[in-house]
Formats: structure tokens, C-alpha cells, sequence
């Protein structure tokens, strides 16, 4: 399909390598024709080329950039060419005092580990921090657990570089209004860009910031409020977020944070759900960095598969076990709890910090008279953190005949709904008895990453999926929250934007598409092109 000898970079197309890349960590499965290491920008430029050649006697010919594929929304497969970046732009190229430039492939862990030596951080990294890559962070707009706290990677990514549909690399930052005018200026298609994107934002202004989703964090559709404030001009903050549906991204550039020298964990055990809201109402008052929580489902299958917990966190099996005994007494003696919030407070002054979660343990048991616990020590906490990261894990390797169904794994609230909306989203779940599924999210935020497990070669099972998908955003719109706080559209949620939108904002979106890729080559199916049936047709038969 693809000519070999244009690239310095390899092209696959054998069985194997196809059935690999035909899945990410989403519930969809797309066999791709090829699969491409691109070697350098000039490999980029000449495969974009390539396809918009073709494209006219090929229909079908499209580009999905892939890092670690570690998308659980199905943004990092397609039916055509998966560009690969994990194996040749794999570069971190620089890091300074406040920043750090990295090519797309580098791993997180890799990348944390560098600006760590250098006491700095990246902070707005999800949960699955381990496995994934700075790509999947710029493309999906990625958040986690020191979100609350930080923000997400809108704010850290201050330029990104990229190849766009006419085969040249452009780099992207914030422009001041005589940078704009010097770039809409140009007689090429940077020029166009910026002159058709001037227009739409500053014809729709009002349209457009009244869209924006007034919640603490949002992954959805693309991000136009945030392009023009009348001063500064930052097409940044359209490509951040946009899943590769506008460019391929060859680098980036972030701002990085200071690290606190201290933490001291809270732990909080809930024996049922109807405190959640005014409980994180209170806690909030005491400014914890992170505001995390997960469930019962969560908890017994830490407990259940112990060993496996242990081992992800390192060290002598005998010792760490003895630290999760506190659990396994406490499940005895108490049963296990509905859900763990885990309060963490960071800082410089690690009295301080005892004192702060002192006065919000104080706060707790007076308010509400729960079961809580401050951690003594850093590794007391990283069992926790373990218990929270790797949930997802877990049920994807240890629960057999049945698969991990992302599918409503990402909405967010306002935390001060949560009293009213939880009970209500209980009341939809009653209806699906035969669901297993796990709860873990952000509880600062009131966002939750809900995750069934189904066995998806039933068809009676599949057929769950949009019915549920609409009972429960149904509910979170209704409450003015977002479809995806920090995991973006993809294939899942992509039908749902013009909904969550309307009609205005969802045309402004196509017309954004159509002004950066009018040949609609990179990653089609996501976000404006997404739809239901497309959804249906490809979720995973086989586990």
C-alpha cells in the first residue's frame, strides 16, 4: 500500500504487526492497512504528501499518529496508516531552568525521571503515567490527580511544532497583535490558517466563550474560548486537546513546576455514597493538592490480587505486605468501605502539613463521623496511590472473560451537585444489575472514571453501550458538566459533542477541521466525523 523507498523510516505490514496496532486500551478494534517509524519530520512531510496525492483515487487513505496507545476513547486507531512515534521521536531535546522541549514519543516515566534531577515537574500526568507518552498528553489534553491543584496540559504546553496538510512544519506559540498580523500576512497556508481562524473566532466571539464548559476541566470538541482574549492570539490552545485530527505533532514545548519537599496523606472510608458531595465541599476548604477516590469494586480487587500489587510497587514483598494488613483487618472487622477519598496536602514545611491534615481530620469525623486514617509515612501513601493508579490495570490483566469497557470512563460535574447528581446516576446504574464495575476518579474535581466490565462478544452486552453512554451524559449535561474532563473524544464520545454544543458551535468545529485537514486526512472518525454507527460497528468481538 504505502511505497517503502520514499521514507528513511519502516513500514510494516504484516499480520502481526497489524493485529497489534488495531487495538489502544479502548473497547474499539480497527485494523489498520500499515504501519509506519516515521525516522525524522522530512519522513512526516513525505508520507503527508503521499496521501494527499492520493487521496482522490483513495478515499479511505488517512494518518493516525500513535505514541504509547494508551487511549482509552479509540483515538489511536484507524482503518488506513498508524504512524508509530514511539520508536524514532523519542528525543527529550532540552530541559531548563522552567521547561523542558520534547519530541512527541518520549515516555513520561522517561521524560518525569529527567526534569525530576532538576527538582521539576510536568504536573498535569494522568494515572497511567507509567505507560504513556507526551504525545497522547498533548493530543488528548490530559489531566490527573494534581489537576486540582495545577491545571491541565492546556496550561503547561506553551509551543508545539507540527506538520500540517500541506507537508511543511510549523511551529505554534502565543502571538501578540502585531505577531498576528505578520502571520496572517503570509501568502501560504500558515497565512490561511491564521486568517481564516482570526475570522471565525472574532465573528463568533460572544458564541464562542459562552460555549465554554463551565467546569474545572474539560477534553471536548475544540478548544476555540481559549485562542483569542482580544491580546494574545495562541493556536497552541486549538492543536492542545485536538487528538491529532489537525497535525502531527513533532515536538513540544512545556512548562515545568517547582516539586514540594513534603506530603501528608488523609485517608477517608465512606460506607456509602451519600456524604461524597459535602464531604469534598469540606475538604476543599483545606486546599489539599490532590482530592482522589475509588471504590469498593477497586479495593477488594487490590486485596484479592495482593501479590500483584505488591510487585508494582517494588521492593521486598514480605515488608509491603505487612503494610497492607491495616486492610485486611479493617475489611474483617468493618467490611469494606463503599469508597476511599484520599486527601494529599504537599509543601516546603512538612509541620505545617501535619497540622493542615490534622484540622481536616478533625473537620472530617466532627461533620460526619467517618473512619479516617493520616498516613505516616511516603511509602504509607504510595499504597494508596497504587491501590488508585492501577485499578484499571488490573481488572484489563486479571479478570478473565470479561473486558475493561471505557465507554463513560471520563465525565465531570460541579463538586457542589454531587449531592444531588450521584444519587440520580446511582438510580441508572440499578437498571444495568448485570454490570461489574469499578469507580476511581477525582472527587476535587467531581470527576469520575466509571468502568464496566462486559463481555463484548455478546451481542446483548455491546448493545448496552450507547443506550448507557446516553442515559449518563443525558444526566451530566443536564447538570451543564462535560462528556470528558481528561480523556478526550475519540471514537466514544465524538457523537455526542453536537449534543453537548448545539448546532453552532458543533458547525464552528467542522469548519476548524476543514480550514487545518480539507481533505479530512488525519485521524477521521473522531470528533466531527464521529458517529454512532461507526461506534457500534467496531467495538471488540474477541477479548
Amino acid at each position: 500500500m504505502f511505497p517503502k523507498e520514499i521514507i528513511d523510516g519502516e513500514v510494516l505490514e504484516d499480520k502481526d504487526s497489524l493485529q497489534k496496532y488495531s487495538r489502544d486500551a479502548s473497547i474499539f478494534e480497527i485494523t489498520p492497512k500499515t504501519i509506519i517509524y516515521p525516522k525524522n519530520t522530512d519522513d512526516l512531510k513525505k508520507i503527508v504528501n503521499f496521501v494527499t496525492e492520493n487521496k482522490a483515487t483513495n478515499q479511505n487513505l488517512s494518518l493516525t499518529a500513535r505514541s504509547a496507545g494508551t487511549d482509552m476513547s479509540g483515538g489511536a486507531i484507524n482503518d488506513s496508516i498508524i504512524l508509530d512515534f514511539t520508536k524514532y521521536f523519542n528525543h527529550l531535546l532540552e530541559i531548563g531552568d522552567d521547561y523542558a522541549i520534547t519530541e512527541p514519543g518520549v515516555y513520561y516515566r522517561d521524560f518525569e525521571k529527567a526534569t525530576l534531577e532538576k527538582n521539576l515537574i510536568m504536573p498535569s500526568f494522568p494515572a497511567s503515567r507509567s505507560l504513556c507518552a507526551l504525545g497522547g498528553i498533548m493530543a488528548n489534553n490530559s489531566g490527573g490527580e494534581k489537576s486540582l491543584s495545577y491545571g491541565k496540559t492546556e496550561k503547561y504546553l506553551e509551543e508545539i511544532s507540527a506538520v500540517l496538510s500541506d507537508g511543511n512544519e510549523y511551529n505554534f506559540k502565543p502571538l501578540n497583535a502585531e505577531e498576528l498580523k505578520e502571520k496572517m500576512a503570509l501568502e501560504n497556508f500558515e497565512g490561511e490558517i491564521y486568517r481564516k481562524m482570526f475570522a471565525l473566532i472574532n465573528d463568533n466571539y460572544e458564541a464562542i466563550q459562552k460555549a465554554k464548559p463551565n467546569v474545572t476541566k474539560n477534553s471536548a470538541g475544540y478548544y476555540l474560548w481559549n485562542v483569542w482574549d482580544k491580546a494574545t492570539f495562541d493556536l497552541t490552545k486549538l492543536l492542545v486537546g485536538s487528538q491529532g485530527t489537525l497535525g502531527l505533532f513533532t515536538k513540544g514545548k512545556f512548562k515545568l513546576v517547582k516539586t514540594t519537599a513534603h506530603s501528608k496523606m488523609l485517608v477517608i472510608f465512606l460506607k456509602d455514597l451519600k456524604p461524597l458531595g459535602d464531604l469534598v465541599n469540606t475538604l476543599m476548604q483545606f486546599h489539599p493538592e490532590t482530592l482522589e477516590t475509588f471504590d469498593d469494586n477497586t479495593f477488594k480487587l487490590a486485596i484479592k490480587f495482593l501479590p500483584a500489587m505488591i510487585k508494582k510497587m517494588g521492593g521486598n514483598i514480605f515488608n509491603l505486605g505487612w503494610k497492607f494488613l491495616p486492610e485486611m483487618l479493617m475489611t474483617i472487622t468493618h467490611g469494606v468501605p463503599k469508597l476511599i477519598i484520599i486527601a494529599e496536602f504537599t509543601g516546603d514545611n512538612e509541620e505545617e502539613l501535619s497540622k493542615i491534615a490534622q484540622r481536616a481530620q478533625f473537620a472530617v469525623k466532627e461533620q460526619f463521623n467517618l473512619k479516617t486514617h493520616i498516613t505516616k509515612n511516603t511509602e504509607e501513601s504510595q499504597k494508596y496511590w497504587t491501590f488508585r493508579h492501577e485499578s484499571f490495570n488490573l481488572l484489563r490483566e486479571k479478570i478473565k472473560n470479561l473486558h475493561t469497557a471505557p465507554f463513560i470512563d471520563d465525565f465531570i460535574v460541579h463538586p457542589q451537585d454531587l449531592p444531588k447528581f450521584l444519587p440520580r446516576l446511582e438510580k441508572i446504574f440499578v437498571k444495568y444489575p448485570e454490570l461489574i464495575y469499578t469507580i476511581a476518579g477525582h472527587a476535587g474535581d467531581a470527576n469520575f472514571h466509571i468502568i464496566p466490565l462486559m463481555d463484548l462478544s455478546q451481542e446483548k452486552e455491546r448493545k448496552i453501550i450507547p443506550k448507557l453512554s446516553q442515559e449518563v451524559y443525558d444526566l451530566v449535561l443536564e447538570y451543564k458538566g462535560s462528556i470528558t474532563a481528561e480523556h478526550n473524544d475519540g471514537l466514544v464520545r465524538g457523537p455526542y459533542l453536537e449534543q453537548m454544543y448545539g448546532t453552532k458551535i458543533f458547525e464552528l468545529f467542522k469548519q476548524v477541521k476543514e480550514i487545518f485537514d480539507p481533505l479530512n486526512i488525519f485521524n477521521p472518525h473522531k470528533k466531527t466525523d464521529a458517529t454512532k454507527e461507526y461506534l457500534a460497528s467496531h467495538i471488540q468481538k474477541n477479548i
